[in-house]
């Protein structure tokens, strides 16, 4: 499996232990994404570099932490969250997770998910 974090700025991984920082913290400054994945799920793998590709268009305005649901205590997050299937699209702001959706998606959601809650990029 690729590690997102090697090619992609705007792309970390994440865990329970340091979900608080990474996400709630952080997304009082810039919104963040999380994709909650597992590696048997073959939609998550469809889907992954869809999120990335979105996320490098919005040239930083949000971060994609990637979790997957399967490593360590990752499950708890899943479960704090009522994560039901995967994967899991969930959009964090000001420390709340705001706005998910669920299954794997074409770019123009993505986007367009984005775009309703950030706003276009050229505001």
């Amino acid at each position: 499996m690729m590690n997102p974090k090697t090619d992609h700025p705007n792309v970390i991984d994440v865990h329970l232990d340091d979900f608080e920082e990474k996400v709630l913290k952080h997304s009082h400054n810039t919104p963040v994404l999380v994709d909650f994945w597992a590696d048997w799920c073959g939609p998550c793998h469809a889907i992954a570099p869809n999120l990335i590709k979105a996320v490098e268009e919005e040239n930083g305005r949000i971060l994609l932490a990637k979790l997957e649901v399967d490593e360590g205590e990752n499950m708890k997050l899943a479960g704090r969250y009522n994560v039901r299937g995967f994967p899991t699209i969930m959009l964090f702001q000001n420390g709340e997770n705001v706005a998910h959706f669920t299954s794997a998606r074409p770019m123009h959601f993505i986007r367009e998910f984005i775009h309703q809650h950030l706003g276009p990029e050229n505001d």
